[in-house]
């Protein structure tokens, strides 16, 4: 059997960004998947949006399920998709980004060895726990402004991201065993934390080396870039140490002074 892809996506006020995300989603060539849509009780139109798109679900025969109920903030609501996810892998796609093109979710299980077999087992150990690939950035019109600045490395465990945020989180696809709740200390650095507890918990991981998303430029931790920077650093801490995250962060701002000497930013 086909594994079932829950698709997780996160809205509020967001009138203006969901289509592109519900659609990315709709239009997917792989039909096993589930769209889950949480939203925090939007005063938009984005219920209406929703609604309507339960209609579109429903008639390409995609189970479609949603909420609209005040929450506790953007991880909040994600724990509330995690719970009502069923499938065998979990995608957070959030309002505003997009999968890449109409057969990247295909094209990506692809890529894993032995999925065409009809007595495959995704919840065979030798299966992934971590399915991730490259980003696109895109602005608000969904241009894409060009590839995200730091590549996914060829091999990816919990310690790669003692270099910062390796993969996007809209380019992981997670086993949802291994797929702890979002810990709701962090209010804008939540994701990184994650996807260090989903490594610890991982296996095995696999590089699609696939476009898997677009995620849109601008979204709450670079808005609130200070207070998610520190976030990332305490998580850093916990998870390598202080004396070694220090050292690194030095390193980081030496490194991107150089980058602006050079291009002469400065």
């Amino acid at each position: 059997m086909k594994p079932l892809i829950s698709i997780i996506t996160i809205t509020y006020q967001a009138e203006a960004s969901f289509r592109q995300t519900a659609e990315s989603v709709l239009n997917q060539t792989y039909a096993n998947i589930e769209y889950i849509l949480i939203d925090g009780k939007s005063k938009d139109r984005t219920v209406s949006l929703i609604s309507d798109y339960e209609k579109k679900f429903n008639l390409r025969g995609i189970s479609f399920h949603w909420i609209s109920e005040p929450d506790k903030g953007i991880y909040d609501a994600m724990n509330k998709g995690l719970q009502m996810a069923t499938g065998d892998y979990v995608w957070f796609m959030n309002a505003g980004d997009r999968i890449a093109s109409p057969d990247t979710l295909e094209k990506t299980l692809n890529t894993i060895p032995g999925f065409h077999t009809k007595a495959m087992n995704i919840l065979e150990t030798n299966s992934p726990d971590f399915i991730y690939g490259e980003t696109y950035i895109v602005n608000e019109k969904g241009e894409i402004m060009g590839a995200r600045r730091l590549k996914a490395p060829e091999k990816l465990n919990w310690k790669s991201f003692k270099m910062g945020m390796l993969v996007c989180h809209q380019s992981m696809i997670v086993k949802r065993s291994v797929a702890p709740q979002f810990d709701l200390q962090y209010k804008y650095s939540g994701d990184f934390d994650w996807a260090i507890r989903c490594l610890r918990k991982s296996k095995n991981s696999l590089n699609t080396h696939i476009i898997l998303s677009h995620f849109l430029d601008g979204g709450v931790s670079k808005k609130k870039m200070k207070a998610s920077l520190k976030e990332r650093f305490q998580i850093m801490v916990k998870n390598y140490g202080l004396m070694p995250t220090v050292l690194r962060h030095l390193w980081f701002v030496c490194r991107a002074s150089w980058f602006k000497l050079m291009h002469g930013w400065i």
